[in-house]
Parts: structure tokens; sequence; C-alpha cells
């Protein structure tokens, strides 16, 4: 027995090639004051609610197109 429905896996199969399409992806915006508070580390940056509140903004605004960020 398969764990999903054969009426749901043409969707799922859908859904997975859409997420993974050229510009397309999935945001992770959940990260623990341990680990955001190492990436802050690595570039000076205070891990206080301000500046993950602004790290969290900026992932969700920021234009499209290759950019880096060293966080």
């Amino acid at each position: 027995m398969s764990a999903c429905p054969a009426e749901y896996k043409k969707e799922l199969a859908q859904t997975a090639l859409a997420i993974v399409a050229k510009g397309k992806g999935i945001l992770a915006a959940d990260e623990s004051t341990g680990t955001i508070g190492k990436r802050f580390d690595a570039i000076s940056v205070e891990n206080n609610e301000a500046n993950r509140r602004a790290y969290r903004e900026l992932l969700f605004t920021a234009g499209a197109g290759k950019r880096y960020f060293p966080f």
C-alpha cells in the first residue's frame, strides 16, 4: 500500500515540479536563535529580535535574480 493515494500522486508530482522550477523554491525562515546567531556572528551583527526580524524581512522582500547574502 502506498503512503499516497493514487488520486493524489499526479497532483503531488506537479506540485514538486513547480517547487523546483527555475526561479522557484522553498524559503525556510524559522531558524532557531542559535542557528541565526552563528550567521550573525560571522558578519558581526548582534543576535536580537529586531535584527532577526529585519533578516527575515530581507528574505521575503529581496527582488528576483542572483544575489549573494553573506549569512
